[in-house]
């Protein structure tokens, strides 16, 4: 569960705790017309990228080049941590890379192993992140739509919204 406390110090370790945490989002590149996917991430803090491994028959694999823009979206599996990241994806070639992210739940999409010739490796470099996140307390969210509907002045307060933006590599 988001500690919104620790969310409002440090949102960006708030991001990297939740993707530790989420087995797959969505994933999509903005202005192809395409539907998002969902696919599997794998995180690397340090570089502030994400990589996903992928076939290079689907769609996602052939429209992604060195300057196309993308969108990740996760949730908390408890829903009080909502993320939608934006950042540049592209395919690399990186064996060592693979290897490094390479499990026999991987395994199981390519028949070949890690020689399967239709592997592709999406290496996302993350620009920035709108991050949402709620007490996740049903008392509270109870007392604040009550209050909200008491005054229509005011709507409920039940959470957090905060933009992160990532370095550039150099």
């Amino acid at each position: 569960m988001t500690n919104i406390n620790d969310f409002r110090k440090d949102p960006q370790h708030t991001l990297w705790e939740e993707l530790d945490g989420v087995r797959a989002g969505m994933l999509g590149l903005v202005g192809s017309g395409d539907h998002m996917q969902p696919m599997t991430h794998f995180v690397d803090r340090a570089a502030s990228k994400l990589y996903f491994i992928t076939s290079d028959q689907t769609d996602l694999a052939k429209q992604a080049g060195a300057t196309s823009t993308a969108h990740y979206c996760v949730a908390s599996t408890n829903q009080d941590f909502y993320a939608c990241l934006s950042g540049v994806l592209k395919p690399i070639t990186d064996k060592a890379k693979l290897d490094e992210l390479w499990s026999k739940v991987v395994a199981a999409w390519f028949p070949d192993g890690k020689e399967d010739k239709h592997i592709t490796l999406l290496e996302f470099s993350l620009g920035e992140a709108a991050l949402w996140a709620s007490t996740g307390n049903p008392l509270i969210f109870g007392l604040e739509i009550a209050k909200a509907n008491l005054n229509k002045d005011k709507t409920p307060d039940v959470g957090e919204h905060r933009v992160v933006t990532f370095a550039k590599a150099a």
